[in-house]
């Protein structure tokens, strides 16, 4: 089995980091998770985990075991067959019931929609458990329980997927935290006066919207932008590419003007 990729050639990507620059100068590189065994000469993967360690590859974190499709991309997988509309049906279903729910908290307390829902689906399970005990009754059948199938699903949560799930939260949480230090202690300058101009449209984007709204709004893009993509590809990929060689122009030229903001190059 080939051996995978070094890591320090591909370091741990952070939220923001690929809009903010990455990982900042003098930021140490990734190191082997401890417990783990170099790698040997026959090949043997250098992050192999020892039985019984607990220690994990980093490649396989957020994913499932290698002999079953990882969970994480079941999942992606399900998400884009859903945003590209694949199965109308199931998308409408998902993606009005989103928008009630959205609509709905708008309208309403968190408290009283929560309650509202709540007591809509008692009413529709009760209805039905009625509606059967009264058929069974009349047509003298013993089918038994309505949901007796749902009853004994098992949906309990093993602790090594609550271990796995707990793991790759920890991952994201501490890289966001090391972005967040890197960017309000100025390791980077450019970086930092990126985030800083962030933030200011965000306040006028929070004087016009309120959570909700663009909450609704990221919905409604989420749903409908991926399908324009598609079918607009060429074009949006040309205007694309005009304002990200702009934006690069005037970044280029900022970076000029600024004392110390241009990058060390390594």
């Amino acid at each position: 089995m080939a051996a995978p990729p070094d890591l320090q050639d591909e370091p741990l990507a952070s939220p923001g980091s690929q809009w903010f620059g990455g990982r900042g100068e003098g930021e140490d590189e990734a190191a082997p998770p401890k417990g783990a065994r170099p790698a040997r000469q026959d090949g043997e993967p250098a992050w192999g985990s020892e039985a019984g360690t607990g220690v994990v590859p980093p490649g396989e974190l957020c994913s499932g075991p290698a002999r079953s499709p990882p969970v994480a991309m079941e999942t992606a997988s399900t998400a884009i067959d859903l945003l590209y509309w694949r199965d109308i049906k199931q998308t409408g279903i998902v993606f009005g019931s989103f928008l009630l729910l959205l609509f709905s908290l708008t309208q309403f307390s968190v408290v009283s929609v929560v309650a509202y829902l709540a007591l809509a689906a008692l009413s529709a399970t009760i209805s039905f458990r009625i509606y059967k005990s009264v058929l069974q009754a009349v047509q003298k059948t013993d089918e038994g329980h309505p949901f007796k199938a749902y009853l004994e699903l098992e949906i309990t949560l093993s602790q090594e997927q609550i271990q796995k799930y707990t793991d790759c939260l920890q991952l994201y949480v501490n890289s966001t935290l090391k972005e967040l230090r890197r960017l309000f202690l100025v390791q980077d300058l450019v970086d930092s006066l990126k985030f800083a101009v962030l933030m200011w449209l965000l306040t006028y984007v929070g004087a016009l919207f309120n959570g909700l709204t663009l909450l609704l709004m990221a919905v409604v893009s989420m749903f409908t932008l991926p399908v324009v993509y598609v079918k607009h590809q060429a074009q949006i990929d040309q205007y694309l590419g005009l304002v990200r060689t702009h934006i690069n122009t005037v970044v280029a030229k900022i970076q000029a003007k600024i004392p110390g903001a241009k990058r060390h190059t390594e």
